[in-house]
């Protein structure tokens, strides 16, 4: 099997949990996600399975799409609501409008400094791990990060909803915070939605039990094809000479073959994708990527 699963995560499940329950399934195939999602988040979750796992670094770029609410009045250790209250603080009564203002300083390119609860790594161990042997953890150094698009909303008195628009990279966790502390109080992500991630949508989501149930029994679990994930790639086709000669590393095949203004590109034949190539010139390109016979 090789292709893409969406999964619709549940709450409750990390996301190396969902690889390993999709993993046990398809054995010996090798299987990856793109874009970590908190235990306690749900859900789009897409699952690379066999030699779709290749396409990740095609594929991890893409504005991720959010919707939750973030509980004013408390901030936990982790910025949402697994972890313990770190500080308190009141809620001052808050307006539509004020939530309209926070929402403009909050867009466009913006900095953020990431949670110490984080997979970030400091000599090599990763943040959280550090913040769970005690002690304090300084917190990693500020990164940059784009939103696009942030609307905030009064659920009640110490609950906003927000639907937010962002880049990879985004802590939604810590923008909870740092929404929190423009409204003068302490605050934490409560609750998390991924509604998509790049070219992956909500609605291209199989819930997690359903697909594990089709994988049991053999079924195709609704699997995006490699080449149709990469549609936005442009492509050249290649024909048994030419994919003999790519299959044996020659770059040189591609010679004259690549679309004119990509700098990556698709190589297929009889609609398998054989390769991913980058130009390298006008006329020249090197193989990035080869994928075996399917």
């Amino acid at each position: 099997m090789n292709g893409i699963i969406v999964i619709d995560k549940p709450a409750g499940a990390s996301s190396a949990e969902v690889v390993r329950l999709v993993k046990a399934r398809v054995k010996p195939a090798r299987v990856g996600h793109l874009g970590t999602l908190d235990p306690f988040a749900t859900g789009v979750l897409p699952i690379l399975v066999g030699e779709a796992t290749k396409l990740a670094p095609f594929l991890h770029e893409g504005e991720k799409h959010y919707r939750g609410a973030i509980a004013l009045g408390a901030e936990t250790d982790t910025l949402d609501p697994t972890g313990e209250i770190t500080r308190i603080a009141p809620v001052p009564s808050i307006l539509p409008v004020a939530l309209d203002e926070i929402a403009k300083q909050f867009h466009g390119e913006i900095e953020q400094t990431p949670p110490v609860y984080s997979a970030i790594k400091r000599a090599g161990v990763p943040l959280y791990k550090l913040a769970r042997r005690g002690g304090e953890v300084a917190p990693p150094p500020p990164r940059k990060v784009t939103l696009s698009r942030l609307a905030l909303t009064i659920a009640a008195p110490d609950r906003l909803r927000f639907d937010l628009v962002c880049s990879p990279g985004t802590y939604v966790r810590a923008l909870a915070r740092d929404i929190g502390a423009a409204l003068g109080t302490a605050a934490h992500l409560a609750e998390l939605r991924r509604l998509g991630s790049g070219r992956f949508s909500l609605a291209m989501a199989r819930p997690l039990a359903d697909a594990l149930a089709d994988l049991e029994q053999g079924r195709d679990a609704g699997s995006i094809g490699m080449r149709a994930a990469l549609d936005d790639l442009p492509e050249t086709r290649a024909d048994a000479a030419l994919e003999k000669r790519l299959r044996h590393g020659d770059s040189r095949a591609l010679d004259g073959l690549a679309p004119p203004h990509a700098r990556y590109f698709k190589v297929v034949a009889d609609n398998r994708l054989v390769a991913i190539a980058e130009r390298t010139s006008r006329v020249t390109a090197v193989i990035v990527r080869i994928f075996a016979e399917q």
